[in-house]
């Protein structure tokens, strides 16, 4: 007898998966499809949602196979049914995940999947954390229809990019607006969850009314927690304005929290000084125009490849990391390239001191903070 043909899985419209690291997004779209499918109405008897928090791999295995029984049993009074397998925590690359009990289970909940939902019956699996190199994940690619809501990783040279680009998309839902001061901080201070950004805009909506509907850098300041990355923002901020004793003040209660000041120098002062002296030259030798974002990201990465060879690139190969060279434009316009240029010399400087030399921190970071103050030239006064 001739062996069967292995077959592909088809998407057959009855069967969804809303995963990914973000848990704010994927909860929130999960229950809007969950919506759509049932029309709005669930009346505790026709769907089943099945609780995907296992404590260990025997837990996991029962959720399976609770997950298998509700798929395979038609509704009591007719119609259409939905079953949502809800926040899987088994899916991981973890402990329970890996386990053998665990993944016989997965894979009689598989199996169920691969022969097919019965007519009428559909398919919701949710899951914050699912191991992508497994086989259940390449059969979900192909079986089911797909939504991925993945975290901004905050280890990539453009998440401010990517996080700025999300705020001012979720802003606009609200018919709210930023100025560029307001964004970059409201950037460091609401992370990279999709959740807590969402919080935080729905708070500045009630906040400013009806009334005004574009957000100020105070607006940020009132009702925005402050962070550590905002603390960061805060004396990179200062030392931009020239505003010395700010930054000392910063400095030094960070210091006092036991932070080190080599992770001040080089969370909060190295990259601040390398932009702006970045931006002077970008302003100054390639004349690219600063007024907005879009037209100071569009000269860049419209730049012939020797002229921008030397920024810092995205890790993806898409282009320029524009973000944080365009917030120090502004600022870089009130030093000389030469100031700027002496000014990363004794940064590097006091950075090899903080490493090599048993000096005073506290004095090191002082004396620079007051040296790049200084190269800031001073506002002309109109008479």
């Amino acid at each position: 007898m001739a062996a069967k043909p292995k077959t592909t899985p088809q998407k057959s419209g009855n069967f969804f998966a809303v995963v990914g690291s973000d848990e704010g997004l994927v909860r929130e779209k999960a229950l809007d499809l969950y919506n759509q499918l049932t029309g709005g109405v669930d009346d505790g008897f026709t769907h089943e949602t099945i609780d995907g928090i296992a404590d260990n791999s025997e837990s996991a295995f029962e959720i399976c196979s609770s997950t298998v029984q509700a798929l395979l049993t038609l509704p009591m009074f007719g119609g259409d049914k939905v079953v949502w397998l809800r926040n899987a925590n088994f899916f991981a690359d973890n402990v329970t995940g890996r386990s053998q009990r665990t993944e016989a289970g997965v894979e009689s909940l598989r199996a169920t999947l691969e022969r097919g939902i019965p007519d009428g019956v559909k398919f919701l699996l949710t899951a914050q954390g699912i191991d992508k190199r497994r086989g259940f994940w390449k059969f979900i690619e192909k079986a089911a229809d797909v939504q991925v809501h993945d975290r901004i990783d905050t280890s990539r040279d453009d998440w401010q990019d990517q996080v700025a680009a999300l705020v001012t998309r979720r802003a606009r839902e609200l018919d709210l607006s930023f100025q560029p001061d307001a964004l970059a901080l409201f950037v460091m201070l609401a992370g990279e969850q999709s959740q807590q950004i969402g919080n935080e805009l729905e708070k500045l909506d009630l906040y400013l009314g009806t009334g005004r509907r574009e957000v100020t850098e105070e607006d940020v300041r009132v009702l925005v927690p402050l962070s550590r990355a905002a603390v960061v923002f805060e004396i990179g901020k200062a030392i931009q304005m020239g505003n010395a004793s700010r930054a000392i003040q910063l400095i030094d209660e960070q210091l006092e929290a036991d932070e080190s000041a080599i992770g001040i120098m080089r969370a909060s002062v190295i990259g601040v000084v390398r932009n702006l002296f970045m931006a002077k030259l970008i302003i100054e030798k390639l004349k690219v125009p600063t007024g907005n974002y879009s037209a100071f990201s569009g000269g860049l990465n419209r730049l012939p490849e020797a002229d921008r060879a030397w920024l810092p690139q995205k890790k993806d190969g898409s282009g320029v990391n524009v973000f944080p060279i365009f917030l120090a434009a502004d600022n870089a316009k009130n030093f000389e390239l030469a100031g700027l240029q002496h000014v990363l010399e004794a940064t590097l400087k006091a950075d090899q001191a903080l490493v090599t030399t048993g000096l005073d921190h506290r004095l090191v970071l002082h004396r620079l903070i007051v040296e790049i103050a200084s190269a800031r030239k001073a506002p002309v006064r109109r008479r």
